[in-house]
């Protein structure tokens, strides 16, 4: 099953970053810590080619510690800065800036040999759609400058923004590609939150969290919920989350719309443990 869709301003945010690009000189990019390669656009690696980047990856705080280590030696391993946020944590934002400014000097160095004049270091900080991007931008610039929402895509326009005096950054609107050839990446941005609930069936979704959890995390769903790990039916599997945790209908069965919001709820919040939903690509 393919999904796709391809919004308007999604294709104009492309065709201004691909204008953009030639004046910046390094991009940040910004991908979900609980699916890495899910929410890094493939669309945008075209665009980007050999520009100089760094990866951050956000929401480390509710990834899967031993999983976020990994995907930064994967990362490494392709000669790739790459890092690990929280935005709350003071330190994790001092880190983002001072890996943007070692990534910048590289190429103010070049400039300077050719003779150019010092200036801050430009960069375009991109991202899917509700990656955390507006909140870092913030953070940076300690002040709220981008526009926070909690749905994705608030971000409709590009803006320049000063990080204290180390670098100047780029917005760029949340662009998603047109479609996901592989269902699970739909999936996986689906869970944790990246494309609007409406896209796909919300139990769908669910289903296959539960699923993935069975194979890797199968002691947080018997803790959170009860659930047997060698329970298959999926069927059976919902209508003991929904009795175990009272999601039922007036009449007492089972409100399978209920028991996916619940499930739902409760992995983007973190009451089913640090959990990332994929591996990097060279692990089983």
């Amino acid at each position: 099953m393919a999904i796709q869709w391809f919004p308007g301003h999604m294709a104009k945010a492309k065709r201004e970053v691909e204008e953009k690009l030639k004046l910046t000189d390094f991009v940040i990019e910004l991908v979900d810590a609980r699916t890495p390669l899910s929410s890094q656009n493939p669309m945008l690696q075209n665009v980007l080619q050999q520009k100089l980047k760094m990866i951050v990856m956000m929401k480390k705080d509710l990834a899967d510690n031993r999983m976020t280590e990994k995907w930064l030696s994967y990362y490494k391993g392709r000669g790739i800065p790459a890092i690990a946020i929280d935005v709350n944590s003071k330190s994790d934002i001092k880190c983002v800036v001072q890996t943007a400014k070692d990534l910048g000097q590289t190429k103010m160095d070049k400039l300077k040999r050719k003779g150019v004049n010092p200036r801050p270091a430009r960069a375009m900080i991109i991202g899917i759609p509700n990656v955390g991007k507006s909140t870092l931008i913030n953070r940076l610039a300690n002040k709220k400058i981008a526009q926070i929402g909690d749905k994705p895509g608030v971000t409709k326009k590009q803006q320049w923004i000063k990080v204290k005096g180390d670098f100047e950054l780029l917005d760029t609107p949340g662009i998603l590609w047109p479609k996901f050839e592989d269902e699970r990446v739909g999936y996986r941005l689906a869970a944790v939150g990246t494309i609007k609930d409406q896209l796909l069936p919300l139990d769908d979704v669910v289903a296959f969290v539960i699923q993935y959890m069975q194979k890797f995390y199968p002691d947080r769903l018997e803790e959170r919920y009860g659930i047997n790990r060698d329970m298959e039916d999926m069927w059976d599997i919902f209508v003991s989350i929904g009795k175990q945790r009272g999601a039922l209908e007036s009449g007492g069965n089972v409100n399978f719309d209920k028991v996916a919001d619940l499930v739902i709820h409760d992995l983007r919040t973190g009451k089913l443990g640090n959990i990332t939903l994929e591996s990097p690509p060279d692990n089983t």
